[in-house]
């Protein structure tokens, strides 16, 4: 049984990072979590939106941070696990709100606001992201408490009676009782961390250092989940990509299952690189992990990624890789004698280089050999960095 229960407040064009990222991170560090939705049921589908700063219009300036508009394309979908109509706040631990759009209108549906109420009257902890203070301001629990939301949000926050923080960037978290707000999903490492901490979580052995190897057009979630997830239990994580310096971006793809016979494929965020690939020292790494998505194809053609790969399977570092990143694993020869998964369509790869091929069934299932965690798709990130975690001693513990 879990130790901690939590519920997830969902809607149609919620930003897809900002439900799925501490969806799964919770679930990861051993969280029970319930997505649920007005008017729908576990097992229905809620769209995402994608929303990132471009660069358009800025209404004005607030220090060094510049206030653009985002842009807005379709997301992942995100499967409900529970249904609205089922659930009563005193089944739960804690309360998450994603932002997107979706609270808009969930500001307007009064069992919505309820359900807020009763986590704030037993001062449940809280804790909403981007947009998602349109319904705590709706809900009427933001009266002289100190908030921070996405720029645009200041207006409803303060006509609520709110004291607005601002937000001195994007990824600006603040806490004020059992309430934790936060700007944008860029918040998630520490917003996700003070939420664990409010739900009375304690991390040990987080004192690593790990490394993610990136590409274009590598899987959304499959490098956001995990790296984000890490972070927020205190880890130290670097992001490289071959040819790209720190502060560079990749875009990344969304890769679905939408009842097509393969994956769709739809534009994902733009993902930021913290290091330079040329000048790393990835002996000061204690993992390695490696997204799935399209980038694995070509890093697999490239020298000094294999050599960079080899040298953590060659000092028995943990490697963790999903979905389409064992093509990679199979071009530097360290899948030899291994048991591994992968995408389906990657079960070639693997079994021309040497592995011993685990069947994913079903999709979410991951497993550990040795140093070795394989994945074969976005939906087993809960097992994936949990494996990952207890290769690398680290623990969440309530």
């Amino acid at each position: 049984m879990a130790a901690k229960k939590v519920l997830l407040l969902c809607g149609d064009y919620m930003e897809d990072y900002e439900v799925m990222v501490p969806f799964q991170a919770l679930q990861a560090y051993g969280v029970s979590v319930d997505a649920v939705c007005p008017g729908k049921k576990a097992g229905d589908v809620c769209r995402t939106a994608v929303h990132q700063g471009i660069g358009h219009q800025t209404p004005h300036s607030a220090g060094s941070l510049r206030h653009w508009t985002y842009s807005e394309t379709r997301g992942h979908n995100f499967a409900l696990n529970a249904s609205f109509d089922e659930i009563t706040a005193n089944g739960y631990d804690g309360l998450v709100i994603p932002g997107g759009r979706a609270p808009e209108y969930l500001a307007m549906d009064e069992k919505v606001l309820d359900i807020v109420r009763k986590f704030s009257d037993a001062k449940k902890p809280i804790a909403s992201v981007c947009h998602g203070q349109l319904i705590l301001a709706a809900a009427g629990v933001v009266q002289k408490r100190t908030c921070t939301a996405y720029p645009a949000v200041k207006p409803v926050l303060v006509a609520a009676g709110a004291k607005w923080d601002e937000p001195d960037t994007m990824a600006k978290c603040t806490v004020d009782g059992n309430l934790i707000t936060a700007a944008t999903y860029d918040s998630h490492p520490e917003f996700i961390s003070l939420f664990v901490k409010a739900l009375g979580g304690s991390v040990a052995g987080s004192d690593k250092k790990i490394l993610f190897l990136c590409g274009d057009y590598m899987e959304d979630y499959e490098v956001m989940v995990p790296f984000q997830s890490l972070q927020a239990l205190g880890c130290h994580v670097d992001a490289v990509c071959p040819d790209k310096g720190a502060g560079e971006k990749c875009p990344t793809a969304i890769h679905d299952f939408e009842g097509d016979q393969t994956y769709s494929e739809k534009p994902g965020h733009d993902f930021t690189l913290t290091a330079s690939f040329e000048s790393v020292d990835a002996s000061s790494y204690d993992a390695l992990v490696i997204p799935g998505g399209r980038a694995p194809e070509y890093l697999a053609l490239n020298d000094k990624v294999i050599s960079l790969v080899k040298g953590f399977s060659d000092k028995g570092k943990p490697i963790a890789s999903i979905c389409h990143g064992q093509q990679i694993l199979s071009a530097a020869g360290v899948l030899k004698g291994k048991k591994c998964t992968a995408y389906p369509a990657v079960k070639l790869n693997v079994v021309l280089g040497g592995g011993t091929w685990l069947e994913p069934d079903p999709i979410h299932r991951c497993f550990t050999d040795g140093n070795l965690v394989t994945g074969a798709a976005w939906p087993g990130h809960p097992e994936f960095v949990s494996q990952l975690m207890a290769l690398l001693g680290i623990k969440v513990s309530f």
